[in-house]
């Protein structure tokens, strides 16, 4: 019998990556999408990586064909992002453009691309949004936005498709470490203040704890967040 089929956006480091490797522990395959996959050593024949730039959407249908009607294809986790932080008026253009496609119209139109198939196959799609979406966010009021647009598209999806035995669950992390989220912000987690910061692996966790309802039992939303809040200023 056929393992089933994972796909994963921005699987080469941080989150996607945890997620990858607990997905593979499950015994699922799983094709990795991200740009770059050179620093990426996963040695497991249940995983392929895909390079592509999930903002070149005209290329979806010439690199994913193979999966679109693939009837192994049971779990789509949105983990790919970005983030830029600071007043609104001093980011940079081009960065704010390519974090709200990234954040917001890329999995709108992945999930579109593939919806089909998972509702055939009574898949589970993961959306991976942030504690930002459920509050006011300043010096994150872009970013915020993106997730919570994507918050509110999951939630809409979920009553639209939930007679199909569609699952979706989104997660909602605040700030987490050991990733290459915030190398370009003025500020990273606090690596001093145990607490204070979430890991990649407890995210790959919530979704295991998913996966492992029983049938027709969707977990809609989580929200992580550490015990201490506490960032520190580059």
């Amino acid at each position: 019998m056929n393992k089933k089929l994972a796909l994963v956006t921005g699987a080469s480091s941080g989150i996607g990556l945890a997620i990858t490797k607990t997905l593979l522990d499950l015994d699922f395959s799983v094709i990795g999408i991200s740009r770059d996959f050179s620093k990426v050593d996963l040695e497991s024949d249940s995983f392929e990586a895909r390079s592509l730039d999930l903002c070149d959407f005209h290329l979806y249908p010439k690199l994913l064909k193979d999966l679109k009607n693939n009837p192994s294809l049971s779990i789509l986790v949105h983990s790919a992002g970005s983030g830029e932080f600071g007043m609104h008026e001093d980011i940079n253009f081009d960065k704010l453009d390519r974090m709200l496609q990234l954040n917001f119209s890329v999995p709108i139109l992945l999930t579109h691309f593939f919806l089909k198939n998972l509702k055939r196959n009574s898949g589970h799609i993961f959306f991976l949004s942030s504690s930002t979406a459920t509050k006011p966010s300043p010096l994150a009021s872009a970013y915020a936005a993106g997730k919570a647009g994507i918050t509110h598209f999951a939630d809409s999806l979920w009553e639209e498709s939930r007679k199909t035995g569609l699952k979706i669950t989104t997660i909602h992390p605040d700030i987490t470490g050991s990733t290459l989220f915030y190398k370009n912000s003025w500020f990273q987690e606090d690596f001093n203040t145990p607490g204070s910061f979430l890991s990649p692996e407890d995210i790959a966790k919530a979704v295991q704890f998913c996966l492992e309802q029983r049938d027709m039992i969707s977990i809609r939303e989580l929200k992580l967040q550490p015990g201490y809040h506490k960032i520190h200023k580059k």
